[in-house]
C-alpha cells in the first residue's frame, strides 16, 4: 500500500478490536489518529506505536458531540495532516438496552429482575443509537469535509452480524448497527461523485472487552450463550482480532479496492451463511 504521510483517524481506537486496527495501519504507514474519551488508555497505545517505528496522536473526543469532534480534527489537522481514512469503530451496547430473556412469555412478568421487551429504557436505547449510529454519521461529517481535498479517501464503518441477523436481547444495539449498515450505501451514493468510498465492515463473534462477561463463566468457560454462538458459527470458535485487518486493508487500498463502494463485509466464519440445519 501507498499509504506513507496519509492519516486514518480511527474512532475508538483504544479497544480491542480497535487497537489492531491501529497497529495494521500505522505499520502500513498511515500516521493514526486515535480518538477515544479515555486520554490515558489512547497515549498508552500511542506509545506502543511510536516505539514500533509508527506516526500516531492520542486525541479524546466524544463520538456523539459534533463541537468535540471538530476540536478534534482542528488538532490532527494541526499535527499529522488532513484525513484520508476515517474508520468508524467507536460503538458498543446499553444494559438497559438489553433485555434478559430471549422470548416473551407469561412467565417473565413474575420472575425476580426480569427485563422484557416492555421493559426496556428509552434512555438506554437511545445511548445505544446515540453511540453506534450518531457515532458513525457525526466523525463522516466532521471528518468527510477534510477528505474533499484528498485525491483518494475512504470511509470504513464498523458495523456487527446482528446488523444483518438479529439477535436475541439486544434489540437496540442490532437495530442501530441495522442503520450504520443503511448509513453506509447512503452515503456511498451521496459521496460517489467525489474522491470518497464508503464500505463497512460486520464482524461476527470476537471475544472483546465488552462481550467478556456474556461470553466467558467466571471459571472460564463458555457461557450457554457462547455456546450457541460457537454451535452457529462454522468454523466452530469466535474470530481473532487480527482476522478482520486483511479486509481493512483492502478496502483501505485504492489499487485493490478502488470499484468497491457502499458494501458490507462480512468476516464472522460462516455465520451469516449458515441456517442453522
Amino acid at each position: 500500500m501507498n499509504s506513507n504521510n496519509k492519516v486514518a483517524v480511527v474512532t475508538g481506537g483504544s479497544g480491542v478490536l480497535g487497537r489492531e486496527f491501529c497497529h495494521a495501519l500505522a505499520k502500513q504507514g498511515y500516521k493514526v489518529a486515535i480518538l477515544g474519551r479515555d486520554l490515558a488508555i489512547g497515549e498508552k497505545l500511542d506509545d506502543e506505536i511510536k516505539e514500533n517505528g509508527g506516526v500516531a496522536l492520542a486525541v479524546a473526543a466524544n463520538v456523539t458531540d459534533k463541537a468535540s469532534l471538530e476540536s478534534a480534527a482542528a488538532l490532527i489537522e494541526q499535527q499529522l495532516g488532513k484525513c484520508d481514512l476515517l474508520l468508524n469503530g467507536a460503538g458498543g451496547n446499553h444494559p438497559k438496552g438489553t433485555s434478559s430473556e430471549e422470548y416473551y412469555t407469561e412467565e417473565i412478568s413474575h420472575k425476580e429482575n426480569a427485563t422484557s421487551f416492555f421493559d426496556l429504557d428509552p434512555e438506554g436505547i437511545d445511548f445505544v443509537f446515540k453511540l453506534n449510529f450518531m457515532g458513525t454519521l457525526l466523525p463522516s461529517q466532521v471528518f468527510g469535509k477534510q477528505m474533499l481535498d484528498k485525491e483518494h479517501a475512504t470511509i470504513i464503518n464498523i458495523s456487527s452480524m446482528s446488523a444483518l441477523c438479529p439477535l436475541t436481547k439486544i434489540p437496540a444495539y442490532s437495530a442501530a448497527k441495522a442503520a450504520v449498515n443503511n448509513f453506509t450505501q447512503w452515503l456511498a451514493v451521496h459521496f460517489a461523485k467525489t474522491n470518497i468510498r464508503v464500505n463497512a465492515i460486520a464482524p461476527g463473534f470476537f471475544l472483546t472487552q465488552q462481550n467478556y462477561n456474556l461470553l466467558k463463566t467466571s471459571g472460564g468457560g463458555w457461557t450457554p450463550r457462547a455456546e450457541k454462538i460457537i454451535a452457529h458459527t462454522p468454523m466452530s470458535r469466535f474470530g481473532e482480532s487480527q482476522e478482520l485487518i486483511g479486509t481493512l486493508l483492502w478496502l483501505a487500498d485504492e489499487k485493490a479496492s478502488g470499484f468497491v463502494n457502499g458494501v458490507v463485509i462480512p468476516v464472522d466464519g460462516g455465520f451469516a451463511a449458515y441456517a442453522g440445519v
